[in-house]
C-alpha cells in the first residue's frame, strides 16, 4: 500500500517538475511550428496574412527558378562556410584541450561573443569596406593602388559567418579532444605512422562525434542566416533567410514564407537526428569491446 502510494507521488511530482518545461516547449515551440506547417497549406490573403483555403501554390512557387538557385546558392555557401570554420576550429581545439591555460583560451573564444552580433557585424563592414582597415594598411604598405572590392560579394559573407560561428565549431570539438587518450597517439608514432597519419587515423576517427555536432551546430544556423548576407552581401548573396524575410514584409507572401521555413526546419531535423543516430552509433562501437569481454570471458 505505502509503495503504490509512494509510486502515485513520485508520478506527481515528475509531472509537477516537468510541466514548466512541457508548457515552454508546447507554446514556443510546437505551436509556432504547426502554425508554419498549416500556412504553407493555406492561400495567400490579397493584402496579406492567409485566406483559409488548402492549396499547394506555395510549394509549388518554391520550384520556381529563381528560387532553386538561391537554395542552391545558399546550400553552397553553407557547405562550404562550414568546412572551412572546421577546418580552422580542429587545430584551435587540438590546442586549446592540450594546452595548461584552458580557461583562459575559453575566455578568449567566449568573450567576444557578449557582443551583440550587429556591433560585430558593423566591425567587418569597417574592416572590409574600401576605406577600411584592411584597404588601408594594404595602401600604406604599397601592395595596392586602389580599393580591393572586399565586402558586398560572396566572400564577405563567408568570411563573416564564418567569424560568427566558428565558436560553435570549437567548443564542441574542444570538449571531445579534451576527454581524448593522448597516449594513442604516442603509440601511433611509436609503430611507425607520421604525425598527420596519427591524427588522421586516430584522433579524427575518435573524435567523430565531436566533429558531427560542431557540423551540426554550424550548418543549421548558416544555412538559415539572415543578417550576414543582408548586411555584408551583394547580389549574389541572396540566402533562404533573405527570402522569407522579404515574403513577409514586402510581398506578404505568408505561405511561401512558410514553407520555406518548413524547409529550413526540416533539414534541421535531418541534422540533428544524423548527430543523434551517430552518437548513438559511436557509443555503441566504443561498448562493443567490453560486451565481448564480457560474453567470451565471463567478465560482468
Amino acid at each position: 500500500m505505502n509503495s503504490h502510494m509512494q509510486e502515485k507521488r513520485g508520478r506527481r511530482l515528475g509531472i509537477t517538475y516537468s510541466a514548466p518545461m512541457g508548457l515552454w516547449l508546447t507554446f514556443f515551440f510546437l505551436v509556432p511550428l504547426c502554425i508554419i506547417i498549416l500556412y504553407s497549406f493555406l492561400k495567400k490573403g490579397l493584402y496579406g496574412g492567409v485566406e483559409w483555403e488548402f492549396t499547394l501554390t506555395a510549394y509549388r512557387q518554391m520550384l520556381n527558378p529563381n528560387f532553386m538557385r538561391v537554395f542552391l546558392r545558399t546550400l553552397w555557401v553553407a557547405a562550404l562556410s562550414t568546412v572551412i570554420t572546421i577546418t580552422l576550429a580542429l587545430p584551435c581545439g587540438y590546442a586549446m584541450a592540450r594546452s595548461r591555460h584552458q580557461v583562459m583560451w575559453l575566455a578568449l573564444v567566449i568573450i567576444p561573443f557578449w557582443t551583440n552580433s550587429l556591433i560585430r557585424i558593423y566591425a567587418w563592414i569597417a574592416i572590409l569596406s574600401s576605406e577600411g582597415f584592411v584597404n588601408e594598411a594594404l595602401k600604406a604598405l604599397g601592395v595596392i593602388g586602389e580599393s580591393l572590392p572586399l565586402i558586398y560579394n560572396q566572400g564577405a559573407v563567408i568570411t563573416v559567418l564564418i567569424y560568427m560561428y566558428i565558436p560553435f565549431a570549437i567548443l564542441p570539438l574542444f570538449t571531445t579532444i579534451d576527454k581524448f587518450d593522448f597516449q594513442l597517439l604516442e603509440a601511433a608514432r611509436d609503430l611507425g605512422a607520421s604525425k598527420p597519419e596519427s591524427i588522421f587515423k586516430v584522433l579524427i576517427p575518435n573524435i567523430r562525434s565531436g566533429i558531427i555536432t560542431a557540423v551540426i551546430f554550424t550548418f543549421i544556423p548558416i544555412f538559415g542566416a539572415y543578417t550576414v548576407p543582408l548586411l555584408v552581401g551583394g547580389k549574389d548573396s541572396y540566402m533562404i533567410g533573405n527570402i522569407i524575410v522579404d515574403q513577409v514584409t514586402k510581398t506578404r507572401n505568408w505561405p511561401l514564407a512558410s514553407a520555406f521555413s518548413l524547409v529550413i526546419t526540416v533539414v534541421s531535423t535531418i541534422g540533428v537526428i544524423w548527430m543523434m543516430t551517430s552518437t548513438a552509433s559511436e557509443r555503441a562501437r566504443l561498448k562493443a569491446p567490453a560486451q565481448v569481454v564480457d560474453a567470451n570471458g565471463g567478465i560482468s
